[in-house]
């Protein structure tokens, strides 16, 4: 806590701090006060601390107030449809977060089930929001209208009169004209120039297949949850920079994210899937995967096989992580290898199963590709995983490891 007292802060911060601990004090005499919650939920919906990412003192306020109650809300009010999912989440991160300076034990925090989830909010499909709008908008234009269906009606029929009046006295004008041009010589056709062939256009130079045409991104993962039709898959929800509106994209907690699946279930733990940075790969082509269409691949690394090994898919699995600071949606590439991703691979040129088996961690547990391992890669040199400022993505233990 004495951490979080000498922590500076803006004026701003400074003054929203001492408004969620006013939030607080009400909190402790009224903890089940509906209006307050519902602001509180809806306000942590996208942020990790009350200030965004920053902990604070109103953080350890909050939770002082709430916790003796949230200890005994029923599965409804914890994560039910119109529950607080986002609050419980806030207080669990509180409790055991060393950040925060809360020495609490075991006996006396809230439980927290990971598993158990009583509601998902569906997505929202931002082209058919979008289309409903602009109906809606249309709908109410027409009744707007409707009240001044004759004057309305009044004014076409006025327009349209004065057309056919336009009309009908061109026509004369025109008879008038082609009758005089005939009393003369007829006049001899022009005749018609040959036209000059049109130049051809070169034809398109191929692009030659490189890694740079895998569209590798920075992902952030809002949530995950296990496959209710597959063991070994976890469903995740990922925003990865696309803009609204985009194919196979749903909006989730004001994001547009798309639907992974992923086969880590089992190899890594669900809570390292909650709210984290991850490279994905975004231009595969989406595939169901028991009932649930994956839009794109998270990248993670795993031990090497060996000259006549099997794999027996028990792991040790290491998610690549992304530099920090890395925003959701930006490009990473590979040293010597960038350029411009293609939209969707085409599964028939098989570009991301030329190029996989070059992705590779060094021995400073780098992410890299090494061009030996591809002839298609034209040169051979090892060039790291990197942003557009020169971030490297890294895996926590893995050395010369596989990344798919």
């Amino acid at each position: 806590m004495a951490a979080l007292e000498s922590q500076k802060l803006s004026p701003t911060e400074e003054t929203e701090v001492q408004q969620w601990i006013t939030t607080s004090e009400r909190l402790k005499s009224s903890p089940s006060d509906a209006s307050i919650l519902e602001k509180l939920n809806s306000h942590l919906t996208s942020r990790t601390t009350l200030l965004g990412t920053k902990p604070s003192k109103a953080d350890v306020a909050i939770y002082e107030s709430l916790a003796p109650t949230v200890k005994a809300w029923t599965p409804e009010q914890r994560t039910g449809e119109h529950g607080h999912p986002h609050i419980l989440r806030h207080l669990d991160f509180v409790q055991n977060s060393g950040v925060f300076g809360l020495t609490v034990g075991d006996a006396d925090k809230i439980k927290v089930d990971l598993d158990e989830v009583l509601y998902v909010k569906p997505p929202v499909d931002a082209k058919a929001e979008k289309e409903r709008l602009k109906k809606e908008k249309a709908a109410a234009a027409a009744a707007a209208a409707g009240g001044e269906g004759g004057i309305t009606t009044t004014l076409v029929d006025r327009t349209k009169a004065v057309a056919e009046t336009v009309k009908d006295a061109a026509v004369d004008v025109k008879d008038k004209a082609a009758a005089a041009v005939g009393a003369g010589a007829e006049k001899p056709k022009k005749e018609k120039k040959e036209k000059a062939p049109k130049p051809q256009k070169a034809p398109a130079v191929a692009t030659p297949p490189a890694p740079h045409l895998i569209d590798l991104r920075v992902g952030h993962i809002l949530k995950a949850i296990k496959h209710p039709e597959a063991d070994s898959l976890y469903v995740s929800t990922i925003a990865m920079g696309d803009k609204p509106g985009t194919e196979d994209t749903a909006e989730y907690e004001g994001q547009v994210c798309r639907t992974v699946c992923s086969g880590l279930n089992g190899l890594v733990p669900l809570e390292e899937m909650q709210n984290r940075k991850v490279v994905v790969v975004a231009n595969l082509k989406p595939v169901k995967m028991r009932g649930i269409k994956s839009c794109a691949m998270v990248l993670a690394a795993s031990p090497k096989l060996k000259e006549g090994e099997v794999d027996d898919h028990k792991g040790p699995v290491e998610l690549v992580a992304p530099p920090a600071g890395a925003e959701a949606g930006e490009r990473v590439c590979f040293e010597g290898w960038r350029g411009e991703p293609e939209g969707v691979l085409n599964p028939k040129k098989k570009i991301w199963e030329t190029f996989q088996p070059g992705f590779t961690t060094t021995d400073d547990l780098e992410v890299a590709f090494d061009g030996k391992l591809v002839k298609e890669a034209g040169k051979a040199e090892i060039g790291k995983l990197t942003t557009a400022s020169g971030g490297v993505c890294t895996v926590k233990t893995l050395k010369g490891a596989t990344v798919r």
